[in-house]
Order: C-alpha cells, then sequence, then structure tokens
C-alpha cells in the first residue's frame, strides 16, 4: 500500500474513468486510486471494476445511488482512514485536474502542510478554455466566499486538494452536509478554523475534455447560502 489515496468520484465518466485512472497511475507512484462511483448508469463502475482487476493499486467503492459530490468524498474519506491511508487527495475524473500537479500536491504534503489546495488563483495559476461569464462567476464566488467566512485563501471553491489523515480525523465528518462547490468551501474553513495549516500550489484548471459538467443552479446556490451558515455555526 502506497501512503497517498486518490479519490475520484464518478457518475457517468465511462469516457474518462480508464484514460484519468491511468494518467494518476503514471503521475506519481506515491499514490493509490479509490475510485467512487454512484451507480453510474453507463457503466463507469464495470469499468472500473475492470481496471482494479488488472492494477492492484486501484481500488473500487460502489455507492447505491447518486447522493452528491459531497457525500461521494465523505464516503470515500472515511475508507481512507479505515484503510490507513496518511494523505488523501481528491480530484475530478474529467481532467480538469491534470495528474501532472499530484506531485507538487503530494511534495507540499510531505513537507508539512495539514491540507495542500491546488489553486487558480494564486500565481502561477489559472483558468483554460473559460468564457468571461464564467470567470467573472468564479473569481467572484472565491472572493464573495473569502469576505463573509474571513480567510485569506484565494481558491475557496476548488477541488483538487489533499488532506493529510490528522484533519480528516478532527473534523466532525458527520455534521458536513453540503455539496458540491459549498462542500468544498466547507472543508477548507472547517480545517482553518480547527487551527491547520492551508498551502495552495498554482494549477491550471482546463475544461473537462468529454462528457457534461454536474454544475447545476442548485449547487451554485447552495454555495451561496452555506457560507452564511459556516459563519455563523462553525
Amino acid at each position: 500500500m502506497n501512503p497517498a489515496l486518490v479519490c475520484i468520484p464518478t457518475y457517468n465518466e465511462r469516457e474518462n474513468i480508464e484514460a484519468i485512472t491511468l494518467a494518476v497511475l503514471k503521475a506519481d507512484p506515491r499514490v493509490d486510486i479509490l475510485i467512487v462511483d454512484d451507480n453510474s448508469p453507463d457503466g463507469t463502475g464495470h469499468i472500473a471494476d475492470q481496471l482494479a482487476a488488472k492494477e492492484p493499486r486501484v481500488r473500487v467503492l460502489h455507492r447505491e445511488k447518486k447522493e452528491g459530490l459531497g457525500r461521494a468524498y465523505l464516503a470515500a474519506f472515511r475508507w481512507a482512514l479505515a484503510e490507513g491511508y496518511t494523505y488523501i487527495l481528491e480530484m475530478d475524473a474529467d481532467f480538469s485536474h491534470d495528474p501532472r500537479y499530484l506531485p507538487g500536491l503530494m511534495d507540499a504534503a510531505e513537507a508539512g502542510a495539514d491540507l495542500v489546495l491546488g489553486s487558480r488563483y494564486v500565481t502561477g495559476g489559472g483558468t483554460v478554455n473559460w468564457g468571461v461569464g464564467r470567470q467573472v462567476i468564479s473569481r467572484g464566488g472565491s472572493l464573495y466566499a473569502r469576505t463573509i467566512l474571513g480567510v485569506g485563501v484565494q481558491d475557496l471553491t476548488g477541488g483538487f486538494k489533499c488532506f493529510h489523515r490528522r484533519v480528516l480525523e478532527t473534523l466532525d465528518l458527520d455534521a458536513v452536509h453540503s455539496t458540491g462547490y459549498a462542500f468544498q468551501i466547507e472543508l477548507t474553513y472547517r480545517t482553518l478554523k480547527n487551527g491547520f495549516t492551508v498551502r495552495e500550489v498554482p494549477i491550471i484548471f482546463e475544461d473537462r475534455r468529454v462528457g457534461h459538467s454536474k454544475m447545476s443552479k442548485k449547487i451554485f446556490a447552495e454555495a451561496l447560502t452555506m457560507v452564511w451558515k459556516l459563519r455563523l455555526t462553525v
């Protein structure tokens, strides 16, 4: 077993799952992979099982139904902690999070950071193939969350990150109820509130290559309201 586990939630990602799995395995020999499939009707889970049967560094966690990104990650975190992994990473299946950045996240974590964020909004970071509208929404969302929560992290909504296990062991995972962007904001905020160190390393975020975005108006609205709940209750 390697010291780190990359958790990759999937729902209808049959076009991406094999390619992203092989790319992650190649990117960093320190990591294993847990594919968390929410009973994808397109057969993603079956492809994941085939990959796991051939590659000992790959595991698959099957869930009965789609419950949102947050629920999938929480299930993965609990699995990773039970298995004894020291570093637990999040990343998307669609190549918007490029596996080439994994060594940088791992190096920063091994150097002592409690949480390492792959950040679009620090020097050296950025986005590719985004229109002006999406850039305004994303940057504005991060600024909105930073201002209300009173934190200095530049990319609060990013989902490419590496936790040391001590963070997830300390946080009350049962108290986390948000999904989507709000989930990413909440986990980082709870990490900061518990006194852990957060380091941002630059990444270039590229829009998904194939398939369809899981973003929705409901997810965006949840993020807008969740930051106030966090500010008042955490």
